[in-house]
Protein backbone atom coordinates (compact mmCIF):
# COMPACT_ATOMS: atom_id res chain seq x y z
CA UNK A 1 0.00 0.00 0.00
CA UNK A 2 1.13 3.71 -0.56
CA UNK A 3 2.60 5.52 2.57
CA UNK A 4 1.88 9.30 2.96
CA UNK A 5 4.86 10.90 4.35
CA UNK A 6 4.94 13.69 6.49
CA UNK A 7 6.33 16.57 7.09
CA UNK A 8 8.37 16.95 9.97
CA UNK A 9 7.04 18.29 13.94
CA UNK A 10 9.91 20.67 13.38
CA UNK A 11 8.65 22.12 9.85
CA UNK A 12 5.23 21.55 10.81
CA UNK A 13 5.44 23.83 13.72
CA UNK A 14 8.27 26.59 12.84
CA UNK A 15 7.31 30.40 11.91
CA UNK A 16 6.72 31.43 8.66
CA UNK A 17 9.83 33.61 7.28
CA UNK A 18 9.75 35.69 4.19
CA UNK A 19 13.18 35.88 3.80
CA UNK A 20 13.53 33.03 1.54
CA UNK A 21 11.00 34.19 -0.46
CA UNK A 22 11.74 35.09 -4.14
CA UNK A 23 8.46 34.80 -6.23
CA UNK A 24 7.50 37.97 -6.32
CA UNK A 25 4.57 40.11 -5.82
CA UNK A 26 0.88 38.19 -4.84
CA UNK A 27 -2.18 39.15 -6.24
CA UNK A 28 -4.36 40.47 -3.26
CA UNK A 29 -7.42 42.39 -3.92
CA UNK A 30 -8.52 42.34 -0.65
CA UNK A 31 -6.91 45.46 0.14
CA UNK A 32 -6.86 48.78 2.16
CA UNK A 33 -7.71 51.75 1.33
CA UNK A 34 -5.51 54.24 3.53
CA UNK A 35 -7.35 51.88 6.20
CA UNK A 36 -5.72 49.28 8.61
CA UNK A 37 -6.36 46.04 7.60
CA UNK A 38 -8.91 45.20 9.90
CA UNK A 39 -11.52 47.80 8.47
CA UNK A 40 -11.75 45.60 5.54
CA UNK A 41 -12.83 42.64 7.71
CA UNK A 42 -16.23 41.63 6.73
CA UNK A 43 -16.38 44.58 3.16
CA UNK A 44 -15.45 42.65 0.62
CA UNK A 45 -15.71 39.33 -1.65
CA UNK A 46 -13.59 36.80 -0.63
CA UNK A 47 -12.05 34.10 -2.90
CA UNK A 48 -13.01 30.87 -2.61
CA UNK A 49 -10.19 28.17 -3.41
CA UNK A 50 -7.63 27.10 -6.30
CA UNK A 51 -6.99 24.03 -7.67
CA UNK A 52 -4.18 22.65 -10.05
CA UNK A 53 -2.82 19.30 -10.83
CA UNK A 54 -0.50 18.00 -13.27
CA UNK A 55 0.59 13.89 -14.49
CA UNK A 56 3.29 12.51 -15.55
CA UNK A 57 6.27 15.94 -15.58
CA UNK A 58 9.17 15.10 -14.00
CA UNK A 59 9.00 18.49 -11.96
CA UNK A 60 5.80 18.06 -11.17
CA UNK A 61 5.94 19.55 -7.41
CA UNK A 62 7.70 22.80 -8.68
CA UNK A 63 5.53 23.15 -11.78
CA UNK A 64 2.56 22.94 -9.50
CA UNK A 65 3.78 25.52 -6.72
CA UNK A 66 4.52 27.89 -9.34
CA UNK A 67 1.06 27.17 -11.32
CA UNK A 68 -0.78 27.89 -7.14
CA UNK A 69 1.37 30.69 -7.23
CA UNK A 70 -0.87 32.29 -10.17
CA UNK A 71 -4.04 31.25 -8.37
CA UNK A 72 -3.04 32.63 -4.99
CA UNK A 73 -5.78 35.29 -5.45
CA UNK A 74 -8.21 32.46 -4.81
CA UNK A 75 -7.37 32.00 -1.36
CA UNK A 76 -4.63 33.36 0.50
CA UNK A 77 -4.90 31.41 3.89
CA UNK A 78 -3.57 28.33 3.20
CA UNK A 79 -1.63 25.97 0.25
CA UNK A 80 -0.69 22.50 -0.05
CA UNK A 81 0.94 20.08 -2.12
CA UNK A 82 0.49 16.00 -2.57
CA UNK A 83 2.67 14.45 -5.44
CA UNK A 84 3.55 10.55 -5.95
CA UNK A 85 6.64 9.38 -7.13
CA UNK A 86 5.06 5.43 -8.18
CA UNK A 87 6.08 4.27 -4.46
CA UNK A 88 5.36 7.05 -1.68
CA UNK A 89 2.69 9.91 -1.51
CA UNK A 90 3.91 12.95 -0.05
CA UNK A 91 2.36 16.28 1.31
CA UNK A 92 3.40 19.44 2.51
CA UNK A 93 0.40 21.61 3.81
CA UNK A 94 0.86 24.42 5.48
CA UNK A 95 -1.13 27.90 6.61
CA UNK A 96 -0.11 31.15 4.83
CA UNK A 97 0.74 31.71 1.34
CA UNK A 98 2.06 29.69 -1.28
CA UNK A 99 5.41 31.41 -1.41
CA UNK A 100 5.76 31.08 2.41
CA UNK A 101 6.66 27.29 1.78
CA UNK A 102 7.09 26.34 -1.48
CA UNK A 103 9.41 28.61 -2.68
CA UNK A 104 12.02 27.12 -0.68
CA UNK A 105 13.68 24.29 -2.60
CA UNK A 106 14.28 22.05 0.43
CA UNK A 107 10.17 21.81 0.39
CA UNK A 108 10.31 20.96 -3.32
CA UNK A 109 12.82 18.04 -2.95
CA UNK A 110 10.47 17.22 -0.33
CA UNK A 111 8.12 16.33 -3.21
CA UNK A 112 9.15 14.19 -5.26
CA UNK A 113 7.40 12.54 -8.39
CA UNK A 114 6.01 12.74 -11.28
CA UNK A 115 2.61 13.55 -10.80
CA UNK A 116 1.11 16.06 -7.99
CA UNK A 117 -1.84 18.15 -7.21
CA UNK A 118 -2.29 21.02 -5.23
CA UNK A 119 -4.45 23.74 -4.03
CA UNK A 120 -4.67 27.25 -2.20
CA UNK A 121 -7.69 27.93 0.59
CA UNK A 122 -9.59 30.10 1.90
CA UNK A 123 -12.23 28.83 3.94
CA UNK A 124 -15.57 29.09 3.34
CA UNK A 125 -16.26 25.93 5.34
CA UNK A 126 -14.53 24.57 8.01
CA UNK A 127 -11.90 26.56 10.32
CA UNK A 128 -8.17 28.14 8.86
CA UNK A 129 -6.13 25.37 11.07
CA UNK A 130 -3.25 22.65 9.25
CA UNK A 131 -6.41 19.87 9.53
CA UNK A 132 -8.19 21.43 6.80
CA UNK A 133 -5.66 22.36 4.30
CA UNK A 134 -6.50 20.58 1.21
CA UNK A 135 -5.18 18.67 -0.97
CA UNK A 136 -6.91 15.95 1.84
CA UNK A 137 -5.61 12.45 1.61
CA UNK A 138 -6.87 9.18 2.73
CA UNK A 139 -5.53 5.53 2.52
CA UNK A 140 -8.14 3.61 0.79
CA UNK A 141 -8.23 -0.13 -0.15
CA UNK A 142 -6.83 0.55 -3.80
CA UNK A 143 -4.42 3.11 -2.46
CA UNK A 144 -3.75 6.83 -1.54
CA UNK A 145 -6.29 9.18 -2.75
CA UNK A 146 -5.83 12.52 -2.80
CA UNK A 147 -8.28 15.72 -3.56
CA UNK A 148 -8.47 19.37 -3.34
CA UNK A 149 -11.90 21.30 -4.26
CA UNK A 150 -12.97 24.55 -5.28
CA UNK A 151 -16.38 25.35 -4.35
CA UNK A 152 -18.51 24.62 -1.85
CA UNK A 153 -21.51 21.67 -1.09
CA UNK A 154 -24.71 22.53 -0.12
CA UNK A 155 -25.56 19.17 0.90
CA UNK A 156 -22.31 18.84 2.80
CA UNK A 157 -23.69 18.99 6.37
CA UNK A 158 -26.42 16.71 6.02
CA UNK A 159 -24.32 13.93 4.16
CA UNK A 160 -21.36 14.46 7.15
CA UNK A 161 -24.19 13.95 9.56
CA UNK A 162 -25.39 10.85 7.92
CA UNK A 163 -21.70 9.57 7.31
CA UNK A 164 -21.05 9.92 10.88
CA UNK A 165 -23.95 8.12 12.05
CA UNK A 166 -22.63 5.25 10.05
CA UNK A 167 -19.50 5.01 11.68
CA UNK A 168 -17.23 7.46 9.85
CA UNK A 169 -14.48 9.68 11.85
CA UNK A 170 -13.97 12.53 9.98
CA UNK A 171 -10.65 14.31 10.73
CA UNK A 172 -11.20 18.16 9.83
CA UNK A 173 -14.12 20.53 9.38
CA UNK A 174 -14.49 21.07 5.47
CA UNK A 175 -16.86 19.69 3.16
CA UNK A 176 -14.76 17.97 0.94
CA UNK A 177 -14.09 15.60 3.70
CA UNK A 178 -17.02 14.12 2.76
CA UNK A 179 -15.97 13.29 -1.06
CA UNK A 180 -13.22 11.28 0.93
CA UNK A 181 -15.55 9.46 2.58
CA UNK A 182 -18.03 8.63 -0.11
CA UNK A 183 -15.32 6.98 -2.34
CA UNK A 184 -14.14 5.15 0.56
CA UNK A 185 -17.75 3.36 0.93
CA UNK A 186 -18.70 2.72 -2.31
CA UNK A 187 -18.80 -0.74 -2.82
CA UNK A 188 -17.94 -0.44 -6.83
CA UNK A 189 -15.13 -2.80 -8.35
CA UNK A 190 -13.27 0.56 -10.46
CA UNK A 191 -11.98 3.41 -8.73
CA UNK A 192 -13.37 6.22 -11.39
CA UNK A 193 -16.74 4.26 -10.65
CA UNK A 194 -16.89 4.74 -6.97
CA UNK A 195 -15.08 8.40 -7.67
CA UNK A 196 -18.68 9.01 -9.98
CA UNK A 197 -21.04 6.80 -7.18
CA UNK A 198 -19.56 9.79 -4.75
CA UNK A 199 -20.44 12.60 -6.59
CA UNK A 200 -23.60 11.76 -7.51
CA UNK A 201 -24.57 11.66 -3.75
CA UNK A 202 -23.29 15.66 -3.80
CA UNK A 203 -24.87 19.22 -4.41
CA UNK A 204 -23.50 22.23 -4.80
CA UNK A 205 -20.38 23.74 -6.82
CA UNK A 206 -17.11 21.99 -7.08
CA UNK A 207 -14.41 21.72 -9.54
CA UNK A 208 -11.90 18.71 -8.11
CA UNK A 209 -8.55 17.48 -9.15
CA UNK A 210 -7.17 14.45 -7.59
CA UNK A 211 -4.39 12.28 -7.30
CA UNK A 212 -4.09 8.32 -6.96
CA UNK A 213 -1.29 5.90 -7.72
CA UNK A 214 -2.33 5.43 -11.37
CA UNK A 215 -4.27 8.31 -12.18
CA UNK A 216 -4.81 12.31 -12.30
CA UNK A 217 -9.04 13.23 -11.64
CA UNK A 218 -10.62 16.45 -12.66
CA UNK A 219 -14.41 16.73 -12.41
CA UNK A 220 -16.69 19.67 -12.78
CA UNK A 221 -20.09 20.12 -11.20
CA UNK A 222 -23.10 19.28 -13.66
CA UNK A 223 -24.12 23.29 -13.89
CA UNK A 224 -20.28 24.43 -14.55
CA UNK A 225 -20.67 27.07 -11.68
CA UNK A 226 -17.07 26.35 -10.63
CA UNK A 227 -14.37 26.76 -13.62
CA UNK A 228 -11.86 23.91 -14.30
CA UNK A 229 -9.29 24.27 -17.89
CA UNK A 230 -7.45 21.59 -19.34
CA UNK A 231 -3.85 22.13 -20.68
CA UNK A 232 -0.77 20.55 -21.67
CA UNK A 233 2.98 21.42 -20.79
CA UNK A 234 5.59 19.15 -22.86
CA UNK A 235 2.97 16.30 -23.39
CA UNK A 236 1.62 16.32 -20.05
CA UNK A 237 -1.47 17.06 -18.91
CA UNK A 238 -2.47 20.04 -16.32
CA UNK A 239 -5.80 20.94 -14.47
CA UNK A 240 -6.03 24.37 -13.23
CA UNK A 241 -8.63 26.60 -11.95
CA UNK A 242 -7.99 29.52 -14.50
CA UNK A 243 -5.99 29.75 -17.41
CA UNK A 244 -3.03 32.08 -15.65
CA UNK A 245 -1.68 29.42 -13.94
CA UNK A 246 -1.13 27.88 -17.47
CA UNK A 247 0.23 31.03 -18.81
CA UNK A 248 2.91 31.12 -15.87
CA UNK A 249 4.25 28.20 -16.52
CA UNK A 250 4.57 28.18 -20.44
CA UNK A 251 1.19 25.44 -20.69
CA UNK A 252 -0.81 25.64 -23.87
CA UNK A 253 -4.76 25.80 -23.08
CA UNK A 254 -6.45 22.70 -24.60
CA UNK A 255 -10.27 23.54 -23.58
CA UNK A 256 -12.25 24.07 -20.58
CA UNK A 257 -13.16 20.91 -18.71
CA UNK A 258 -17.49 21.00 -19.30
CA UNK A 259 -19.66 21.01 -16.96
CA UNK A 260 -20.36 17.45 -15.65
CA UNK A 261 -17.74 16.30 -16.96
CA UNK A 262 -15.08 13.89 -15.01
CA UNK A 263 -11.90 13.64 -17.32
CA UNK A 264 -9.40 10.67 -16.18
CA UNK A 265 -5.62 10.65 -16.89
CA UNK A 266 -3.33 7.81 -16.43
CA UNK A 267 -0.32 5.70 -18.78
CA UNK A 268 -2.71 4.55 -20.97
CA UNK A 269 -3.98 8.44 -22.08
CA UNK A 270 -7.40 10.66 -21.65
CA UNK A 271 -10.63 9.02 -20.66
CA UNK A 272 -13.64 11.51 -20.38
CA UNK A 273 -16.89 10.45 -18.40
CA UNK A 274 -20.35 12.71 -18.48
CA UNK A 275 -22.38 10.70 -15.93
CA UNK A 276 -24.35 13.60 -15.61
CA UNK A 277 -27.68 14.22 -17.61
CA UNK A 278 -27.52 17.43 -19.81
CA UNK A 279 -28.26 20.52 -18.24
CA UNK A 280 -28.03 24.14 -19.67
CA UNK A 281 -24.82 25.54 -17.99
CA UNK A 282 -24.52 28.12 -15.40
CA UNK A 283 -21.01 29.43 -14.64
CA UNK A 284 -20.82 31.97 -11.61
CA UNK A 285 -21.03 35.58 -12.59
CA UNK A 286 -18.58 36.71 -9.82
CA UNK A 287 -15.80 34.54 -11.78
CA UNK A 288 -16.63 38.07 -14.00
CA UNK A 289 -16.69 40.32 -11.31
CA UNK A 290 -14.57 39.77 -9.07
CA UNK A 291 -12.79 35.94 -8.45
CA UNK A 292 -10.39 35.31 -11.53
CA UNK A 293 -7.72 37.42 -12.52
CA UNK A 294 -8.37 39.67 -15.35
CA UNK A 295 -5.15 37.54 -17.71
CA UNK A 296 -7.81 34.78 -17.37
CA UNK A 297 -9.75 33.58 -20.16
CA UNK A 298 -13.20 32.19 -18.34
CA UNK A 299 -15.39 30.16 -20.76
CA UNK A 300 -13.92 31.67 -23.67
CA UNK A 301 -14.06 35.39 -22.74
CA UNK A 302 -11.44 37.39 -21.74
CA UNK A 303 -12.06 38.41 -17.91
CA UNK A 304 -10.57 41.86 -18.44
CA UNK A 305 -12.63 42.80 -21.51
CA UNK A 306 -16.13 41.37 -19.95
CA UNK A 307 -14.99 44.13 -16.71
CA UNK A 308 -14.16 46.99 -19.52
CA UNK A 309 -17.68 45.49 -20.94
CA UNK A 310 -19.11 46.36 -17.41
CA UNK A 311 -17.90 49.62 -17.38
CA UNK A 312 -18.98 50.83 -20.35
CA UNK A 313 -22.09 49.67 -19.51
CA UNK A 314 -22.17 51.59 -16.21
CA UNK A 315 -21.49 54.73 -18.34
CA UNK A 316 -24.44 54.06 -20.52
CA UNK A 317 -26.82 53.82 -17.75
CA UNK A 318 -25.68 55.90 -15.11
CA UNK A 319 -23.30 58.62 -15.76
CA UNK A 320 -22.93 61.89 -14.39
CA UNK A 321 -21.10 65.03 -15.48
CA UNK A 322 -17.55 64.60 -13.75
CA UNK A 323 -14.06 65.13 -14.27
CA UNK A 324 -12.39 62.44 -13.73
CA UNK A 325 -12.85 58.43 -13.52
CA UNK A 326 -10.99 56.48 -10.38
CA UNK A 327 -10.42 53.04 -10.09
CA UNK A 328 -10.30 51.52 -6.20
CA UNK A 329 -7.19 49.31 -6.79
CA UNK A 330 -7.01 46.74 -7.68
CA UNK A 331 -10.80 45.44 -8.47
CA UNK A 332 -12.32 48.39 -10.29
CA UNK A 333 -9.70 49.37 -12.67
CA UNK A 334 -10.82 47.50 -15.65
CA UNK A 335 -14.53 48.58 -15.04
CA UNK A 336 -12.92 52.16 -14.52
CA UNK A 337 -11.08 52.14 -17.73
CA UNK A 338 -14.08 50.84 -19.63
CA UNK A 339 -16.42 53.65 -17.98
CA UNK A 340 -13.73 55.99 -19.16
CA UNK A 341 -13.26 54.85 -22.86
CA UNK A 342 -17.26 54.62 -23.05
CA UNK A 343 -17.44 58.30 -21.59
CA UNK A 344 -14.90 60.26 -22.73
CA UNK A 345 -13.98 61.25 -19.14
CA UNK A 346 -10.57 61.33 -18.40
CA UNK A 347 -8.93 57.94 -16.12
CA UNK A 348 -6.92 59.30 -13.58
CA UNK A 349 -5.45 57.05 -10.76
CA UNK A 350 -6.70 58.91 -7.41
CA UNK A 351 -6.16 55.96 -5.16
CA UNK A 352 -2.42 54.80 -4.98
CA UNK A 353 -2.01 51.23 -3.86
CA UNK A 354 0.95 50.14 -2.07
CA UNK A 355 1.92 46.78 -3.17
CA UNK A 356 3.73 45.69 -0.19
CA UNK A 357 2.02 42.59 1.35
CA UNK A 358 1.95 43.41 5.33
CA UNK A 359 3.51 40.14 6.97
CA UNK A 360 6.14 40.72 9.38
CA UNK A 361 8.92 37.79 9.24
CA UNK A 362 7.84 37.31 12.61
CA UNK A 363 4.86 38.07 14.39
CA UNK A 364 5.22 36.55 18.09
CA UNK A 365 2.43 38.53 19.77
CA UNK A 366 -0.80 40.29 19.05
CA UNK A 367 0.47 44.11 19.82
CA UNK A 368 3.67 42.97 17.66
CA UNK A 369 1.39 41.84 14.48
CA UNK A 370 -0.77 45.30 14.57
CA UNK A 371 2.65 47.34 14.43
CA UNK A 372 3.50 45.20 11.32
CA UNK A 373 3.38 46.65 7.75
CA UNK A 374 -0.20 47.12 6.88
CA UNK A 375 -1.66 47.05 3.20
CA UNK A 376 -2.74 50.42 2.15
CA UNK A 377 -4.54 52.63 -0.15
CA UNK A 378 -3.08 56.22 -0.39
CA UNK A 379 -4.96 59.35 -2.25
CA UNK A 380 -3.28 60.97 -5.02
CA UNK A 381 -4.65 64.34 -3.86
CA UNK A 382 -2.83 65.87 -7.20
CA UNK A 383 -5.64 63.76 -9.60
CA UNK A 384 -8.25 64.96 -7.46
CA UNK A 385 -8.22 68.05 -6.01
CA UNK A 386 -10.31 70.43 -6.86
CA UNK A 387 -12.30 67.78 -9.02
CA UNK A 388 -16.06 66.04 -9.53
CA UNK A 389 -14.46 62.24 -9.72
CA UNK A 390 -16.36 59.49 -10.27
CA UNK A 391 -15.17 56.01 -7.84
CA UNK A 392 -15.68 52.45 -9.79
CA UNK A 393 -15.55 49.39 -7.71
CA UNK A 394 -16.37 45.98 -8.68
CA UNK A 395 -19.30 45.33 -5.85
CA UNK A 396 -20.12 46.27 -2.07
CA UNK A 397 -20.85 44.20 0.95
CA UNK A 398 -21.64 46.13 3.83
CA UNK A 399 -20.50 49.28 2.97
CA UNK A 400 -17.82 50.20 5.15
CA UNK A 401 -14.95 50.53 3.18
CA UNK A 402 -16.44 52.68 0.59
CA UNK A 403 -17.60 54.84 3.25
CA UNK A 404 -14.34 55.37 3.91
CA UNK A 405 -12.77 55.72 0.57
CA UNK A 406 -15.51 58.02 0.03
CA UNK A 407 -14.09 60.06 2.83
CA UNK A 408 -10.65 59.90 2.08
CA UNK A 409 -11.43 61.07 -1.58
CA UNK A 410 -13.36 64.71 0.54
CA UNK A 411 -10.58 64.71 2.25
CA UNK A 412 -7.58 64.98 -0.07
CA UNK A 413 -10.11 68.01 -2.00
CA UNK A 414 -12.31 66.01 -4.22
CA UNK A 415 -15.45 68.61 -5.09
CA UNK A 416 -17.64 66.21 -5.84
CA UNK A 417 -17.45 62.08 -4.88
CA UNK A 418 -20.23 60.32 -6.83
CA UNK A 419 -20.20 55.87 -6.80
CA UNK A 420 -20.25 53.56 -9.45
CA UNK A 421 -20.59 49.75 -8.75
CA UNK A 422 -19.41 47.62 -11.46
CA UNK A 423 -22.17 44.66 -10.49
CA UNK A 424 -25.82 44.74 -9.44
CA UNK A 425 -26.62 45.25 -5.85
CA UNK A 426 -26.02 42.03 -3.65
CA UNK A 427 -29.24 41.02 -1.58
CA UNK A 428 -28.70 37.64 -1.18
CA UNK A 429 -26.22 35.39 0.26
CA UNK A 430 -24.06 32.59 -1.30
CA UNK A 431 -23.68 29.27 -0.94
CA UNK A 432 -21.34 28.18 -3.65
CA UNK A 433 -17.71 29.10 -2.48
CA UNK A 434 -18.15 32.93 -1.71
CA UNK A 435 -17.68 33.89 2.15
CA UNK A 436 -20.67 36.49 1.53
CA UNK A 437 -22.30 37.94 5.37
CA UNK A 438 -26.32 36.05 5.65
CA UNK A 439 -28.95 38.58 4.10
CA UNK A 440 -29.15 41.02 7.44
CA UNK A 441 -25.25 41.96 6.77
CA UNK A 442 -25.62 43.02 3.07
CA UNK A 443 -26.05 46.61 2.92
CA UNK A 444 -28.33 46.74 -0.29
CA UNK A 445 -30.50 44.12 1.39
CA UNK A 446 -31.52 46.03 4.36
CA UNK A 447 -31.25 49.09 3.06
CA UNK A 448 -32.61 51.22 -0.46
CA UNK A 449 -30.13 53.45 -2.68
CA UNK A 450 -30.66 56.73 -1.31
CA UNK A 451 -30.35 55.39 2.47
CA UNK A 452 -27.31 53.47 0.99
CA UNK A 453 -25.83 56.63 -0.69
CA UNK A 454 -26.30 58.68 2.54
CA UNK A 455 -24.52 55.65 4.59
CA UNK A 456 -21.69 55.78 2.10
CA UNK A 457 -21.20 59.56 1.74
CA UNK A 458 -21.27 59.97 -2.10
CA UNK A 459 -23.38 62.81 -3.98
CA UNK A 460 -24.82 60.08 -6.03
CA UNK A 461 -24.45 56.25 -6.31
CA UNK A 462 -25.46 53.74 -8.75
CA UNK A 463 -25.04 49.97 -9.33
CA UNK A 464 -25.16 48.10 -13.17
CA UNK A 465 -28.37 46.71 -13.64
CA UNK A 466 -28.79 42.89 -14.26
CA UNK A 467 -30.11 43.33 -17.92
CA UNK A 468 -26.78 45.89 -18.32
CA UNK A 469 -24.59 43.36 -16.25
CA UNK A 470 -25.72 40.51 -18.97
CA UNK A 471 -25.75 42.87 -22.28
CA UNK A 472 -22.13 43.23 -21.32
CA UNK A 473 -21.93 39.93 -21.29
CA UNK A 474 -23.07 39.22 -25.08
CA UNK A 475 -26.80 38.91 -23.71
CA UNK A 476 -29.91 40.43 -24.94
CA UNK A 477 -30.46 40.38 -21.34
CA UNK A 478 -31.55 37.96 -18.36
CA UNK A 479 -33.46 35.62 -19.53
CA UNK A 480 -35.77 34.82 -16.21
CA UNK A 481 -36.65 31.09 -17.64
CA UNK A 482 -33.11 30.03 -18.93
CA UNK A 483 -30.39 32.16 -17.23
CA UNK A 484 -26.82 31.55 -18.56
CA UNK A 485 -25.74 32.40 -15.02
CA UNK A 486 -25.34 31.65 -11.95
CA UNK A 487 -26.50 35.14 -10.29
CA UNK A 488 -28.33 34.03 -7.71
CA UNK A 489 -26.58 36.96 -5.36
CA UNK A 490 -28.51 39.21 -7.00
CA UNK A 491 -31.53 37.54 -7.70
CA UNK A 492 -31.68 34.69 -5.15
CA UNK A 493 -32.88 32.26 -7.52
CA UNK A 494 -30.35 29.55 -6.57
CA UNK A 495 -29.16 27.04 -9.57
CA UNK A 496 -28.88 23.78 -6.95
CA UNK A 497 -30.60 22.52 -4.43
CA UNK A 498 -29.73 23.83 -0.72
CA UNK A 499 -30.32 21.26 1.43
CA UNK A 500 -28.32 21.77 4.18
CA UNK A 501 -30.16 24.67 4.09
CA UNK A 502 -33.57 23.67 4.14
CA UNK A 503 -33.61 21.21 6.85
CA UNK A 504 -35.63 21.52 9.74
CA UNK A 505 -32.95 19.79 11.87
CA UNK A 506 -30.04 22.57 13.36
CA UNK A 507 -27.20 22.42 10.82
CA UNK A 508 -23.97 23.77 12.73
CA UNK A 509 -21.10 25.64 10.82
CA UNK A 510 -18.64 22.88 11.60
CA UNK A 511 -19.29 19.59 14.22
CA UNK A 512 -15.84 18.87 15.49
CA UNK A 513 -15.30 20.46 18.46
CA UNK A 514 -11.50 19.98 18.69
CA UNK A 515 -9.23 22.79 18.74
CA UNK A 516 -5.28 22.24 18.14
CA UNK A 517 -2.27 24.72 17.46
CA UNK A 518 -1.27 24.42 13.76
Amino acid sequence: MDEIQSPSDEAAESDLNLGDLNLGPTNLTSLDSGLQDSDLEGDTLREECGVFGIFGHPDAAAITALGLHALQHRGQEAAGIVSFDRGRFHSERRLGLVGDTFSRREVIDRLPGTSAVGHVRYSTTGETILRNVQPLFAELNAGGFAVGHNGNLTNGLTLRRELVRNGAMMQSTTDTEVILHLVAQSKRNRFIDRFIEALRAIEGAYSLVSLTNKKLIGARDPLGIRPLVLGELDGCPILASETCALDIIGAKYVRDVEPGEVIVFDEQGAQSHKPFPPKPPRPCIFEYIYFSRPDSIVGGRSVYEVRKAFGAQLARESHVEVDVVVPVPDSGVPAAVGYSQHSGVPFELGIIRNHYVGRTFIQPTQSVRELGVRMKHNANRAAIEGKRIILIDDSLVRGTTSKKIVRMMRDAGAREVHFRLASPPIIHPDYYGIDLPDRGGLLAATHNLEEMRDIIGADSLAFLSIDGMYRAMGEPGRDPLNPKFADHCFTGVYPTHLTDHTQHEPQPRQLSLLAEAS
